[in-house]
């Protein structure tokens, strides 16, 4: 008898298994059927036979079942990542305590633990830069890298995106064993592929199983501005806790997936699995080197699926493609004449047959990237021009380390180098430029201070700090390290 039971689809679980006395299992969810599981035990593998005998010795493996060559020529580019999250603040300055036990009163004694968590990354440069999940490492304060080798490395955050949920790391290395780069976009359901990761600690696990579905949108990411891209390789290679960030590869041991997200009822693996396509991965990646961050372009159209119940309203002849349901003002869409009711079948030629295959696609490109749209319009085909936009409405792309003004505090700040950020061994911070009139001067900080933390939160941005303070009554503590590299706090008052 079916029994309809909540069944969740988790992505902090795979990179983010708990130690330290709480494991804590991060996770999105979904509901799905639950199915029954049936378990074999001690002998009752006994009844299955094979049809090889592989002491013979004319043995030899059928075609396209050959996992080694695949394994060995990605296990050494796979790494296991720990990270740790220290709880608490301790000032280099015992004068300074007095401040912070007048603030740590409004904190629980759950701030006080350290945690540490586990996942997966593939190295994709000898130079040691390595690409992972965002959840695997995002606010963490250590990155430990351990190679297949069992060579340790303290990394480096490059740069995260959230809304595709990788990151780019980097580890001081050289001579590493980087992957090769296949193209998803010619993988075929039912190929084989490999998972290769770290599941509950296991180093260097691989894991075979076949592509089960392309361009799959599941709704496990949340971004306020819905920006986020989910377009997912589905397959049914075994995919546990630890394994997030690892490699899905084909049998020529290319890179053509980063494992992110499974489908399951219990916390582990129960049939399927889900990676972010490479195309996506190598895009992410450059952007997150050459700009710090993602150079997101759009087409500024609100889109969905064509389902049957909407083809019947509308009066649609087709099934396969993206409807065009609202178009914004000045964007690339109205720019280049699409109305409302047209139906997106092509980008450059390739076919896109869901809103999550053609959100993958422009993903690809940055704003000033031209691209043709193939579309319908009452049963006519019409192709059509255009270039992409930011979400900004312009070709322009966003460099990270730009100098911005915080008026609440009045200072200007600059985001810190990954170069500062090694020297100084911090996880985050932002640098005070230039002090104006306000909080922060009558505080007596100096120009070079920087602002490490908010009131036990982390910032690295004059967005992160202005979200901190919104709507704060009273006063906040500000962490940070001095011109002389000393840990400091400072009390603001509101």
């Amino acid at each position: 008898m079916e029994k309809n039971i909540k069944k969740i689809i988790i992505v902090g679980m795979l990179g983010s298994a708990i130690f330290g006395g709480t494991i804590t299992l991060a996770g999105y969810k979904l509901f799905f059927d639950q199915p029954s599981v049936n378990f074999l035990q001690g002998n009752e593998n006994a009844r299955f036979s094979s049809f090889f005998d592989s002491n013979k010795s004319d043995f030899i493996v059928p075609q396209g079942m050959n996992f080694v060559l695949a394994a060995q020529r990605v296990t050494p580019a796979v790494v296991h990542i720990k990270t740790f999250s220290e709880g608490g603040m301790v000032s280099s300055d015992k004068n300074m305590d007095e401040i912070w036990d007048w603030f740590k009163d409004r904190y629980g004694d759950n701030d006080n633990k350290d945690r540490a968590g586990s996942g997966s990354g593939v190295i994709i440069s000898e130079d040691g830069y390595i690409i992972t999940n965002n959840h695997v490492i995002e606010n963490s304060d250590k990155i430990e890298v351990i190679l297949d080798d069992k060579r340790k490395f303290k990394a480096l955050v490059v740069g995260t995106d959230p809304t595709t949920d990788l990151a780019l790391i980097k580890v001081e290395a050289q001579d590493l064993i980087a992957i090769e780069y296949g193209n998803s976009d010619e993988i075929k359901i039912g190929e084989w592929v490999l998972a290769i990761g770290n599941p509950f600690d296991l180093n260097s696990t691989v894991t075979a199983g076949i592509i089960s579905a392309k361009s799959r949108n599941i709704n496990i990411l949340r971004n306020k501005e819905n920006l986020t891209i989910e377009s997912f390789i589905q397959t049914d290679a075994a995919v546990n806790p630890g394994n997030s960030g690892g490699a899905l590869v084909n049998l020529k041991g290319e890179l053509i997936g980063i494992n992110t997200a499974i489908a399951t009822s219990t916390g582990g693996y129960a049939g399927y699995s889900f990676a972010v396509p490479v195309t996506l991965v190598k895009k992410v990646a450059e952007d997150l080197l050459k700009f710090g961050q993602v150079q997101r372009a759009l087409l500024g159209v609100s889109i969905q699926d064509i389902s049957a119940e909407l083809a019947e309203e509308l009066k649609l002849e087709i099934t396969n493609g993206v409807y065009v349901a609202g178009i914004n003002s000045n964007s690339a869409a109205a720019q280049a004449g699409m109305k409302v009711g047209d139906i997106i079948t092509e980008v450059n030629a390739t076919k896109v047959g869901t809103v999550s295959a053609l959100q993958e696609m422009i993903a690809r490109y940055r704003p000033g990237d031209k691209v043709e749209i193939t579309y319908l319009r009452k049963g006519q085909e019409f192709k059509t021009n255009m270039v992409l936009r930011n979400k900004d409405n312009n070709t322009q792309v966003v460099k990270i380390n730009k100098v911005e003004r915080i008026t609440d505090l009045g200072v200007d700040v600059l985001p810190l180098t990954n170069e500062e950020k090694l020297e100084l061994d911090l996880k985050s911070g932002i640098k005070i430029v230039k002090v104006f009139e306000g909080k922060l001067k009558a505080a007596k900080v100096k120009e070079g201070f920087i602002i490490t933390a908010i009131d036990k939160i982390k910032v690295n941005s004059a967005q992160d700090i202005e979200q901190v303070l919104k709507n704060k009554s009273g006063g906040v503590l500000i962490e940070g390290i001095d011109i002389n590299g000393e840990k400091s706090f400072y009390g603001i008052g509101f």
